[in-house]
């Protein structure tokens, strides 16, 4: 037997099979086809004559489809040398199962098998042999052994079509995600869409990509990435919600000590006034005594507003720090992690 590929028309992940177009060449020696020739010139003959003689009944195993091409007519050939020596080639089209292993996707390489067999003659009426003598394997099922070809197909995937149309994408989506980190964290309009887009986007790629896949029980290379550029996005959208929640707490907290400030002043304002009434009508009030106690009482009063403003000071400037350090810190952990994240993953991968 001999196996010309003319061409892989395609692979399919969805279905897991691949479609190739060969010539499948067939030699066999038959003592009753023999005839004298002067010449020694052999005779070519259709597909009209192969219903009349004894021809190997091979088929493909674990194929789903198959046909032979018959355009303009049957592309089958028969020829018979004097000697009784028989060439029957034939091109087919065939359709054929192969189980993939994509826990690599798309950085994987796969390993197709196209395997001939006899359909009804076994090993001890039929042998096969590849024509440049490579080994055979042999078959058992029911009614005996059987004779079977293999021809393997190591097939490497090019990179660059997912690159453009998955990895880029994604990449992008998740630096884009890291520019929130420098807009201002009371510009509410301008970081919650920014973020809220990008995690859409990152689900649409994600949606997308699996559309396109088998499914399969495993984790794929491409789940991996895109899963962990998606949790980087969404972090990004809870970094914004953080920063928000802990700015709105501590303006809160300060609103209120600004609140006990002015009222501390008030009343050491109120405190201050009585004092000066009690100084002016000495003859309503018991000058000495009343005079000595709001004296001391604007005093500890005055100590005590002092010691809230600058108490506000330093809360107020504790917040200023606090809340623009987590975006601080974020716009180098999120590209740091990102950039770590891809070494280890095309290290492994690639």
């Amino acid at each position: 037997v001999d196996v010309q590929v003319e061409s892989l028309d395609a692979i399919s992940e969805v279905d897991m099979d691949f479609t190739m177009t060969l010539y499948l060449r067939h030699y066999w020696k038959d003592e009753r086809l023999s005839f004298k020739s002067n010449n020694n010139q052999s005779m070519t003959f259709d597909g009209r004559l192969v219903k009349k003689i004894w021809v190997p009944d091979m088929f493909f195993v674990h194929s789903k489809k198959s046909f032979t091409h018959d355009t303009t007519t049957d592309n089958v050939m028969l020829r018979v040398y004097p000697d009784g020596k028989v060439l029957y080639s034939l091109r087919v089209t065939v359709t054929a199962m192969c189980s993939m292993d994509l826990s690599r996707f798309p950085l994987d390489t796969q390993t197709c098998s196209l395997e001939i067999e006899s359909y009804a003659y076994t090993d001890d009426d039929l042998m096969l042999y590849w024509k440049e003598g490579n080994p055979t394997s042999n078959f058992t099922c029911s009614p005996g052994w059987y004779n079977r070809l293999y021809i393997n197909f190591t097939l490497r995937r090019h990179i660059f079509f997912f690159l453009l149309q998955t990895y880029f994408p994604a990449t992008l989506m998740v630096m884009l995600s890291w520019v929130s980190f420098w807009i201002d964290r009371r510009a509410v309009p301008a970081r919650v869409p920014l973020g809220i887009t990008t995690v859409l986007t990152m689900s649409t790629i994600i949606t997308g990509v699996n559309a396109s896949m088998p499914r399969v029980s495993y984790i794929k290379a491409v789940d991996i990435y895109l899963w962990v550029s998606f949790v980087f996005v969404f972090l990004s959208v809870i970094e914004y919600a953080a920063v928000n929640y802990l700015s709105t707490l501590q303006e809160r907290k300060e609103r209120k000590l600004r609140e006990r400030i002015l009222l501390a002043k008030c009343e050491h304002v109120s405190i201050l006034i009585l004092a000066i009434c009690c100084y002016t009508f000495a003859d309503i009030c018991d000058t000495e005594h009343l005079w000595d106690h709001y004296i001391r009482k604007f005093k500890n009063e005055k100590s005590r507003a002092v010691k809230l403003s600058i108490t506000s000071h330093s809360f107020t400037h504790n917040v200023w720090i606090d809340t623009h350090a987590i975006d601080k810190y974020s716009r180098v952990i999120f590209p740091g992690s990102y950039i770590f994240f891809n070494i280890i993953y095309w290290s492994i991968y690639s």
